[in-house]
């Protein structure tokens, strides 16, 4: 998805869509709750596993993950 820009990812995210996504090896879902405002959630774990499992993050946290982010999956509400 080399031409699946962060604006695209962004406005799929208003549209109501829940996209999963990988990052560090771990499989992630995030979505919009209301305005600058997404819930990432961890679906996969692994033992000892550091990171939140339910973390409340801003757009600007969203855009600074997203060149890191891979293997997107969609859901729509």
């Amino acid at each position: 998805m080399e031409n699946y820009s962060f604006e695209q990812f962004w406005k799929d995210l208003d549209d109501g869509f829940q996209i999963y996504f990988d990052y560090m090896d771990l499989r992630y879902l995030i979505y919009k709750m209301k305005k600058n405002c997404y819930k990432k959630e961890l679906i996969t774990e692994k033992e000892k596993c550091p990171h939140q499992k339910n973390e409340i993050v801003t757009l600007k946290y969203v855009r600074d993950l997203f060149e890191h982010m891979s293997n997107f999956e969609y859901k729509y509400l």
